[in-house]
């Protein structure tokens, strides 16, 4: 049974007003009173305590050991301000201020209350029990005091919101009911792609390709709209399914996507032959944004392709080769030098309807054109176009190959123009350097060593040289031009008889040997292994070896193995790449043996770069099968595979000699034929006998 706590209040000596004192000297019941000075007046503020409330008994609360029970009362509340002093303040306690009508005002959560033997305990103030009359004794009054309606917490109306602090003593969580929130029903028949934003379905379909966005656009009508709509359509490649896309799809796309299209991309669609008259103006009314155009191979009239070029200005890109004479003239030039001003790439290789008049129209116009493709154009000895690309001197890539008319004079015009100055001191055209890139004049059967003696001095910036089936050309062409060209990195003198070793031994020692990646000498059937040593050893960088039908012999396999391992100890790789790419296809020099030191290079087990090797049609089975297993890293194998193919090889040698015990050697030829086939993967040679499928034991 729980006994009613007695509350004792201690009266501040602070707070008692004595007799004969005004009530107009007392401070008014909502002045605030001074704020204490220091850390130390607020932590006296703060030190203050009431008794616990009957709320805190219904709840569970226990009352404390050191009350005293039993109808007597105890202390409850100490305030723990000090006495008032001169020149200090004095603070009231929780029931002395006037705006809290007699009741307590200090929060429940303040820390214990000292006890009497503390230095913060005054022991002058006055006690007063409650329950007890002023001479001590017990009397018939309630020993609690309730507070009032409007501040218990029992009234939800009148709860406050809870704290950290008291949440505690507020209630139990676990006895709170469960909130339960309402779950969703399902949608009956819900539509996902139908729901979906037009913006993302536009994002998902653009993950495929042309050819399945022309396949879904069957599916339905609303598939057919969507499949169609131009920001699928920004680049028209139809490069790798021209022979299987119809016309109608075709024209059904550049007219539905046209303002979305960049990159139009015709190449070799034939196709389009009978749709051009009728739809060839209204696909060049949709199309009117290009950057990109190409129409290489196709079928297409003189009309449609003006079109095409009046209504984009902004062309960057144009390929019109292969055209016929019918469809590209010396106009359509004349349009494009007109129109598009920020041409920078134009191809107009085998187009027999054009020549360098034509040509030399867009060379003037368009100032920002780089690249120029000239393939068998006619009028390659127009001086006025030559002097042209002189003067303008943008052009970083020449494409003009086949040009029968591409004589000595040409190349010194476009070097070193018209009657240039000469220096005094070096004897040379005082002329600015060309900005050439790269330079292609294959197949140009005029061209002797004079004119490409033209371009030393002149073109410091070259990469690319190709010269290949030039029979005119001998060593003299290229001595003064390899020693002037730093930055040559691919030369290509493909079926040039009249070069010889001293040519390779000029390369080894030029300023270019450090840079040079790719050489292709093939046909060229007087250089052998003498210069080819000198290269590979002073050419690191070398990545492309063409040597077809030239003198070198397995020497030039071994020192090609050697630099390649040399190569590797500086860069390791975890996984074996192609380094070197290596062709001696019809080279009569070249054995097995050769073979079988790249075989042997490219599985060694420490290896950053392995050669990608082109031989003999007969071994050439078995490098791709030890290439194969090389790199997918099974190195084991490979190595088995070139021992086996190894032994394979001594037995046919041994089967070919003459002399005595020919069948015994006939006999182990065939044995290692059969393992190296196996080896291989392929079939045995010979038969063989059957495998049964039983135990060990029986």
């Amino acid at each position: 049974m729980s006994h009613p706590v007695s509350h004792n209040v201690i009266e501040s000596p602070a707070t008692s007003t004595p007799p004969g004192t005004h009530a107009e000297s007392l401070p008014l019941p909502f002045e605030q009173p001074p704020k204490p000075k220091g850390c130390r007046g607020l932590f006296f503020k703060g030190l203050q305590r009431m008794s616990s409330s009957p709320s805190l008994a219904k709840m569970g609360r226990m009352p404390s050991s050191a009350y005293r029970s039993g109808g007597k009362g105890s202390i409850s509340c100490v305030s723990l301000s000090s006495s008032a002093t001169a020149g200090s303040h004095s603070y009231s306690n929780s029931y002395s201020s006037q705006s809290s009508a007699g009741f307590s005002t200090t929060p429940t959560t303040a820390a214990s209350t000292p006890g009497p033997d503390s230095q913060f305990f005054d022991p002058r103030a006055r006690i007063r029990l409650v329950g007890n009359d002023s001479n001590g004794n017990a009397s018939n009054a309630p020993t609690s005091i309730a507070l009032p309606a409007d501040l218990r917490l029992g009234l939800k109306e009148n709860q406050l919101p809870a704290t950290p602090e008291v949440s505690e003593e507020t209630g139990d969580y676990f006895s709170k009911p469960m909130v339960r929130f309402k779950q969703r029903r399902k949608r009956e028949n819900f539509d996902f792609w139908g729901e979906l934003p037009h913006e993302i379905k536009v994002q998902i379909l653009r993950f495929l390709r042309p050819k399945e966005l022309v396949t879904c656009s069957a599916v339905s009508k609303s598939w057919h709209k969507l499949c169609f709509d131009g920001q699928l359509w920004t680049s028209v490649d139809t490069e790798d399914y021209y022979q299987s896309i119809p016309s109608e799809s075709l024209v059904k796309i550049m007219t539905a996507a046209g303002p979305f299209v960049r990159d139009l991309n015709l190449r070799g669609c034939v196709q389009m032959r009978e749709k051009w008259g009728s739809e060839g103006q209204k696909i060049s009314d949709a199309c009117r944004n290009l950057e990109c155009f190409s129409l290489e191979g196709c079928r297409i009239d003189r009309s449609s392709v003006h079109y095409f070029l009046l209504r984009n200005p902004r062309l960057v890109y144009i390929n019109v080769s292969g055209l016929s004479a019918a469809a590209l003239n010396n106009q359509a030039l004349k349009i494009i030098a007109q129109e598009c001003k920020q041409l920078e790439q134009l191809n107009v290789s085998w187009c027999e309807g054009i020549d360098t008049k034509g040509l030399q129209k867009v060379v003037q116009a368009c100032s920002k054109l780089k690249e120029l493709r000239a393939v068998e154009v006619r009028g390659f000895d127009n001086k006025e176009f030559l002097q042209s690309l002189f003067i303008r001197n943008n052009l970083e890539r020449l494409v003009a190959g086949q040009c029968a008319d591409l004589y000595d004079e040409s190349l010194e015009i476009l070097m070193q123009g018209i009657d240039p100055e000469i220096d005094p001191l070096t004897e040379r055209e005082f002329v600015p350097p060309r900005k050439f890139l790269h330079l292609d004049f294959s197949r140009c059967s005029s061209l002797t060593d004079k004119g490409i003696q033209y371009l030393a001095h002149h073109v410091p910036y070259l990469c690319g040289l190709q010269l290949s089936h030039c029979n005119g050309l001998t060593d003299n062409a290229l001595t003064g031009l390899l020693e002037t060209t730093p930055h040559l990195s691919h030369l290509d003198l493909e079926e040039l008889d009249e070069l010889s070793n001293t040519t390779l031994v000029n390369l080894s020692k030029s300023p270019c040997a450090p840079t040079i990646q790719h050489l292709n000498i093939s046909y060229c059937e007087s250089l052998g292994d003498t210069g080819m040593l000198a290269v590979l050893k002073s050419c690191p960088q070398i990545r492309s070896l063409v040597l077809d039908n030239t003198r070198i012999s397995d020497l030039v396999l071994t020192e090609a193995a050697a630099q390649l391992r040399a190569r590797d100890r500086s860069t390791l790789s975890q996984r074996p790449q192609m380094s070197l790419c290596l062709i001696v296809y019809d080279c009569q020099n070249v054995t097995w043996t050769g073979v079988r030191e790249i075989l042997s290079r490219n599985a060694e087990p420490q290896r950053g770069g392995i050669i990608a090797l082109k031989c003999f049609y007969g071994y050439q089975d078995t490098v791709n099968e030890h290439t194969k297993r090389v790199l997918r890293g099974d190195a084991a194998a490979a190595r088995r595979l070139e021992r086996k193919w190894a032994e394979y090889m001594v037995a046919n040698e041994e089967a070919g000699a003459g002399g005595a015990n020919a069948r015994r050697r006939r006999r182990r030829l065939r044995e290692a034929q059969t393992v190296h086939a196996d080896e291989e993967g392929g079939q045995r040679g010979g038969r063989r006998r059957a495998r049964t499928g039983g135990c060990h034991v029986m």
